[in-house]
């Protein structure tokens, strides 16, 4: 029987990366157009404290799934980079994640 997602450190780290990801994308892709195109910044307020909530929760978990599974030094940084990469946390976890996850 398969193991839900929230029990594993990968399977929390997979989903936290996949909504900081997404709200990187909102972030630059939306809320900034929104703030210098348009004259909105609360776009940026509002989504910028929301990605950095995201962005913060990924660092933690990562930090959680490196000291669970013993992860390298590179593979390490190479989370990291992902996150301040737009698409990296979705390569991040086509790559490396789902991998680990079915191991």
């Amino acid at each position: 029987m398969e193991q839900a997602w929230y029990k594993t450190e990968i399977g929390r780290f997979r989903k936290v990366a996949i909504f900081e990801g997404i709200s990187f994308l909102l972030l630059l892709f939306i809320a900034m157009p929104l703030k210098y195109g348009a004259n909105i910044p609360q776009a940026v307020d509002i989504m910028g404290w929301i990605h950095g909530m995201l962005f913060i929760s990924y660092m933690f978990t990562g930090l959680n799934v490196k000291i669970a599974h013993d992860w390298s030094f590179k593979k390490t940084a190479l989370a990291v980079v992902a996150s301040i990469i737009p698409f990296g946390p979705f390569i991040l976890d086509k790559k490396i994640l789902s991998k680990e996850n079915e191991a």
